[in-house]
């Protein structure tokens, strides 16, 4: 099975990925819009002094939610201090980081959906008044202490916005989404991370590579590294569009950016259930694969490419979709 954070190449943890994430707005490629928003805001919380609004950033994996919020701190000129919400299982660990803050710090949660309830609620002050209500002692000798926060702004992340509580939700006074990312946006960013990387790309081939890499930075990122071994094995000292090919061709992902998981995906539904509707359990258990991983990392990408519905009855390979894998409906 295929887990989830392997399927992303989730943290891309090597010291090179930290070299080509970008560390301003300006280096920040695409969502304009969003950029200029965002701008105004840091630009407005830093000229008063104050701790910016709590920030939610949503969308599919790998579009920039953990290196906007580290451009979110670089912005405000404040530290920058990082964890994910499957990590904090009780209070004293939410509460150990709260109370290490100084002021105007920026605390970035990643998957922020998946705070336990008691955490959750514990969130709720430190918010909105930066107070922290932790409870000591169990029992009939248990008390409640309140304890004042630095004012400080909390960038939380996920993938899965209806897994928000309202409560939670309504309390981050910035919400921007992002989206999947145009082939010319992400040429942009190859070119970019291949001049970082010391390792030159023609346009063709940047080009080649951003419409294989499924509207993602960080999937796009990973399969230039990839070319990048590969041209190096055919002793060339730049990557073109021959190269990007042998990629692509040797790592089984196609002109659309389908991998061998997609079509699996897509060949599951038609052959074992005629293409459909099929519920997601059935399909989870059919691809060995977790059903949030099927809906966050697999599905997203093929509806946008308009090969897939999601419909009440279940999934729905489209005639678009029968196309792509060269066969009829």
């Amino acid at each position: 099975m295929m887990s989830k954070e392997r399927f992303l190449d989730a943290n891309i943890p090597d010291e090179m990925a930290a070299t080509i994430r970008p560390r301003s707005l300006l280096d920040f490629i695409g969502h304009e819009s969003l950029k200029q928003n965002l701008s105004v805001f840091v630009s407005g919380a830093r000229n008063r002094g104050e701790a910016m609004d709590h920030v939610l950033l949503y969308g599919p994996p790998g579009l920039g939610k953990t290196t906007l919020a580290h451009i979110v701190a670089n912005e405000l000129g404040t530290n920058f201090r990082a964890t994910a919400a499957p990590m904090l299982t009780k209070q004293g660990d939410l509460a150990a980081i709260l109370t290490s803050l100084e002021p105007m710090d920026v605390l970035f949660i990643d998957e922020i959906h998946r705070l336990p309830t008691a955490i959750e609620e514990v969130l709720y002050s430190a918010m909105e008044d930066f107070k922290l209500d932790i409870m000591l002692g169990e029992g009939p000798s248990a008390k409640s202490v309140r304890i004042d926060l630095p004012p400080f702004t909390l960038v939380g992340a996920t993938t899965r916005t209806g897994l928000l509580s309202n409560p939670l939700r309504d309390r981050f006074g910035i919400d921007l989404r992002l989206t999947f990312y145009s082939p010319g946006d992400l040429a942009k960013i190859i070119m970019r991370s291949a001049n970082i990387l010391g390792t030159p790309i023609d346009g063709d081939g940047a080009l080649m590579l951003a419409k294989s890499a499924r509207g993602t930075p960080r999937i796009a990122n990973r399969l230039l590294k990839r070319a990048r071994d590969f041209a190096g094995a055919l002793s060339k000292n730049q990557i073109t569009a021959d190269i990007i090919k042998t990629t692509l061709f040797q790592l089984h992902i196609d002109e659309c950016g389908l991998d061998e998981i997609d079509r699996e995906y897509m060949n599951t539904i038609i052959k074992h259930y005629a293409g459909g509707p099929v519920g997601i359990e059935n399909l989870s258990a059919a691809l060995s694969e977790p059903a949030d991983t099927i809906e966050d990392v697999i599905e997203p990408y093929l509806m946008q490419l308009g090969f897939i519905q999601r419909t009440p009855r279940g999934r729905i390979i489209t005639d678009a979709g029968y196309k792509h894998l060269g066969l009829e409906k």
